[in-house]
């Protein structure tokens, strides 16, 4: 039992590295000398360097509303009237059964390109006044 060795380069001695000289890789994984390899270097979030930075050069005056901006997926009477029969409600539901749009939180709304000629009931889209107009003309009805 007491002549039982562990195999040559199975035991290995821990390397301790950032330790001076002495140990291996002196850097520590900063790379070599400059800055960014300093405690407490570095540059601050945005600075290139000395060129006018990204968000001094872009004008930034007034107000935007992009970020409250709803955005809704345009149908047209005409595709509509290809795949709906006459009776059949419309919804967002049976629009996305159908194929016409796609998506999970999706905002339809009806524009009047196009024809319709059947008597489809339209319920829980917006729709514009002209497209409306033919529904409602074509003996359809808007819930």
């Amino acid at each position: 039992m007491g002549q039982i060795k562990a195999p040559v380069g199975a035991n290995k001695k821990k390397t301790i590295i950032g330790r001076g000289y002495g140990s291996k890789g002196r850097a520590s994984g900063r790379g070599h000398d400059g800055q960014k390899s300093r405690s407490g270097g570095g540059v601050r979030p945005g600075f290139e360097g000395g060129q006018m930075p990204l968000y001094r050069r872009l004008a930034r005056r007034g107000f935007s509303n992009h970020p409250f901006k709803i955005e809704y997926t345009v149908v047209s009477l005409s595709e509509i009237s290809k795949a709906f029969v006459d009776g059949e409600i419309v919804s967002v539901e049976t629009l996305k059964e159908k194929k016409i749009v796609k998506g999970k939180n999706v905002l339809v709304k009806i524009l009047a390109n196009g024809e319709i000629d059947k008597k489809v009931i339209i319920e829980g889209l917006k729709v514009s006044g002209s497209a409306a107009e033919l529904i409602t003309a074509a003996g359809g009805e808007i819930k």
